[in-house]
């Protein structure tokens, strides 16, 4: 035994004792790799290339620095052993591989005497992607094997289903748009499942429930992210519009505590990503946590929860600022639209799990369901898909009565709102003007959430307020109430109720 191990033993009084502590004991490592201290250069260098030609000016990352493709497809970057991954902006016109619909776009990197060789082999779309749609799923946020079944049983066939509604071909891709899962690892692989079922390319951002709580940073927070689907921030492109992902999730080092943030290092590396993209053009960017919501507005509180919105939203809205931008997010379970400027749009989604599997809607009344965006050239235009109904179903209509606080009005929720929608009334057939918009508790979040009727899945559970819902008063003597939506896009969405106005008039 060697000296050195001699007093060890001795300073735990064990020397004498014949005892002998093996190497793991005496050289124990963290359960979570700990990367921050080694600055070691590492080079990285590789050729992006299709049919054996190479791709000039595809950008090459590694999450701290961009460079592009030369004319040749080669790139080289001098990197550090901070970083986990190289990896691609895919260019527009080429396919997103995938594994089962989930995509790689990266390489881990394994450094050899400093240097770390990536080639990227892309292939080429069979026709032109100016013309594609995308989906975004907020939060399926399974947290058991019944929940992760009816993902499977539900969700992914009404994605297969409506992109089967489309003309053949027709491109598109997915954004999970994070709380993939619950806390609970082992059901990535039935989230997985779900998108190998619904068949389309997926990019995923990191939600606050798909992080390591036993992490001691923010850092280590997302090795098991990282392990399954690659970088937690990253861009690519398709047809004229440049996608961007971020992880705004910043864990401080408690189970289950988080602020929205974005670090410097995803800034800076925003910075150059989007100095690549010319001025003008449009750029979605999917996060988890909101940007902003109005949330507690509607609550009446002062300001918003840190860990409700993003803290330095202001940086990222300066970024987007010579952009036409639209922030997509998820995590708070309703829809609203916000906002920021003249040229900046938040889609703030309802989720695929509504009120966490407890029921068909979330807790402000809006379907359990996904975004679905068509995008021509640089234009986009949205609707809201409620999971097992057909496309058209953009609101709902409740009888008078159903409101408790307006005893004598029509209610309707019209979950897809924004400023450019007009929602009128008909009173048996006749034009009666615009209804008005004001904030309250969805009636049938009420009934399915409130009091006794709380699910018992989840007993905290409950219907919170949304400023969604329209009001009318009929005519007495009146018999028919219709409702008619129309979207910014000119899309007419209509509905009626009879008015007999029953004890209990909840539909």
């Amino acid at each position: 035994m060697s000296q050195k191990r001699r007093s060890f033993l001795k300073s735990l009084g064990l020397a004498g004792m014949g005892l002998t502590l093996a190497p793991s004991i005496l050289q124990a490592k963290p359960a979570i790799p700990v990367r921050g201290k080694d600055l070691s250069t590492v080079t990285l260098s590789g050729k992006v290339y299709a049919n054996g030609k190479g791709i000039a000016g595809v950008s090459v990352t590694d999450g701290i620095n961009v460079v592009t493709t030369d004319s040749a497809g080669r790139y080289e970057l001098l990197s550090n052993a901070t970083a986990d991954f190289v990896y691609l902006s895919i260019p527009r016109g080429y396919e997103f591989e995938n594994e089962k619909s989930i995509t790689r776009f990266y390489k881990r990197i394994v450094p050899q005497r400093g240097r770390f060789k990536a080639d990227f082999e892309l292939k080429r779309l069979a026709q032109d992607d100016t013309q594609h749609n995308f989906v975004v799923w907020a939060d399926p946020q399974i947290i058991s094997k019944a929940d992760a079944e009816q993902l499977k049983r539900e969700s992914a066939p009404d994605l297969k289903a409506l992109v089967s509604s489309y003309p053949k071909d027709t491109l598109f891709h997915g954004i999970g748009c994070g709380d993939l899962v619950w806390d609970k690892f082992e059901l990535f692989d039935d989230y997985q499942e779900a998108l190998a079922i619904a068949g389309i390319p997926f990019f995923q951002v990191i939600g606050n429930h798909d992080m390591n709580l036993d992490a001691r940073t923010d850092e280590g927070s997302t090795e098991k992210f990282k392990e399954l689907f690659g970088p937690t921030y990253y861009s690519f492109n398709r047809g004229e519009v440049h996608y961007v992902v971020l992880d705004d999730v910043f864990f401080i080092g408690t189970a289950k505590k988080y602020i929205g943030y974005l670090t410097e290092r995803q800034l800076a590396w925003l910075e150059q990503d989007l100095a690549t993209v010319k001025p003008g053009s449009t750029v979605v960017v999917s996060l988890h946590i909101p940007a902003y919501t109005r949330q507690h507005e509607r609550n009446k509180e002062k300001e918003p929860s840190l860990g409700g919105v993003v803290s330095n939203r202001k940086e990222l809205y300066r970024l987007l600022q010579p952009y036409k931008a639209h922030i997509m997010s998820g995590h708070t379970h309703f829809n609203e639209k916000i906002f920021e400027g003249d040229n900046i749009i938040e889609h703030v989604h309802g989720t695929i799990c509504g009120a966490w599997w407890t029921g068909p809607i979330c807790y402000d009344g809006t379907p359990s369901g996904y975004g679905v965006y068509e995008v021509k050239g640089s234009e986009l235009q949205w609707y809201y898909k409620s999971t097992g109904l057909p496309r058209e179903h953009q609101l709902r209509v409740y009888p008078v009565g159903a409101m408790t606080a307006k005893p004598e009005q029509v209610a309707v929720n019209v979950w897809n709102w924004d400023p450019s929608w007009k929602v009128e009334w008909l009173e048996d057939g006749k034009r009666m003007g615009e209804m008005t918009r004001e904030t309250g508790l969805d009636p049938l979040s009420v009934e399915l959430h409130e009091g006794a009727a709380k699910p018992s899945k989840h007993k905290w559970v409950e219907p919170q307020p949304t400023d969604h819902l329209f009001f009318a008063k009929p005519s007495v003597g009146a018999t028919s109430f219709a409702v008619q939506a129309t979207d910014r896009f000119g899309n007419v969405y209509r509905d009626e109720v009879k008015l007999a106005r029953p004890e209990s008039a909840v539909r």
